[in-house]
Order: structure tokens, then C-alpha cells, then sequence
């Protein structure tokens, strides 16, 4: 501790290096469980309702098959017995929705740094055409003139280490 109270010693960059790389240890895993999450949300819900599932399990597997999300060493998170986010609590087909913003945020982390920053324009621009908005209209029009274009994933991948 008293290494890092005294003011005029600084991290090494070889650990502040260290640090960082580890921020973004197993992403991969952790990207794809909640990716497969998401996808399992969905599936459950674009079920014909007339369809019986006899067997959870096995409609969980060839759900995740379908979009290659089963992964053997990547267990799901949730199992639908238990994955209270898609039955109950209005997130009925709305999980993909954390990824989603996520995606967004990035993106837009990105439209600051190709714009100068945070400034104070920028950040005008910002509440001007996203946050004043609310929910008076729709958010891909609100996201596109704000942006001036639909997003992008790459800036989620780069900040997860995976790109």
C-alpha cells in the first residue's frame, strides 16, 4: 500500500500492460454463454405455441446447434429451468437486449473518439439527438442521425479483447 500512497511513484507500464490484458482474460467464454443465452431466449419464443417440448434438454441443445452456440466446453449459463429472465419479469424474448446496448455503447464510445473526444459539442450533439429524445421516437432513427450510421460490433469485440 505504501507503494502506491506516495505520490511521485507511478504503476510500471509492464503492470498497467498486465492489468489490462487480464481485463479481457476468458471473454470468449463469457461472450459466448451470453450470446447462447440470448439465442435460447429467442428460440423459446419463436416456438409455434402448439409445439409440445417433451424433452427441455434436448430442445436446448438443438436450439444452440442451430446457430453454433453449442459449445461443449462452454456450458449455458442458465438452463430454461431456471432462466427466470425469459419466463417472468418482462424479458420475455428481450435478453439479447444486454448485448444489444452493450454493442451500442461501444459504438458510440467509438463516434467520441473519432470526433475529438468529450467535448462539450460532442456531448451537446449527444443529448440532443439520443438522450432529449426519450422514447418520443424510434431508437435506430435516433441512433442513425446521431451516428450517421447503423452500428458496428467490432468496437464490442475490441473492447472484449476479441478482436
Amino acid at each position: 500500500m505504501q507503494y502506491i500512497t506516495r505520490p511521485n511513484n507511478l504503476f510500471p507500464q509492464a503492470l498497467i500492460d498486465k492489468i489490462k490484458k487480464a481485463s479481457t482474460f476468458n471473454e470468449g467464454y463469457a461472450f459466448t454463454e451470453v450470446l447462447a443465452a440470448a439465442n435460447l431466449d429467442l428460440q423459446w419464443h419463436t416456438i409455434p405455441s402448439n409445439t409440445i417440448i417433451n424433452n427441455v434438454s434436448d430442445f436446448e441443445k438443438k436450439a444452440l446447434e442451430r446457430t453454433g452456440l453449442w459449445v461443449k466446453e462452454v456450458p449455458p449459463r442458465y438452463r430454461s429451468s431456471y432462466f427466470a429472465h425469459i419466463f417472468g419479469g418482462g424479458y420475455g424474448a428481450g435478453y439479447y437486449s444486454y448485448q444489444w446496448t452493450e454493442m451500442l455503447c461501444h459504438d458510440a464510445y467509438q463516434w467520441f473518439e473519432e470526433n475529438g473526444g468529450l467535448t462539450r459539442a460532442n456531448g451537446q450533439r449527444f443529448r440532443d439527438l439520443i438522450l432529449s429524445k426519450g422514447n418520443t421516437m424510434d431508437y435506430e432513427k435516433m441512433y442513425l442521425a446521431f451516428r450517421g450510421k447503423a452500428p458496428a460490433i467490432e468496437p464490442l469485440l475490441k473492447a472484449r479483447g476479441l478482436k
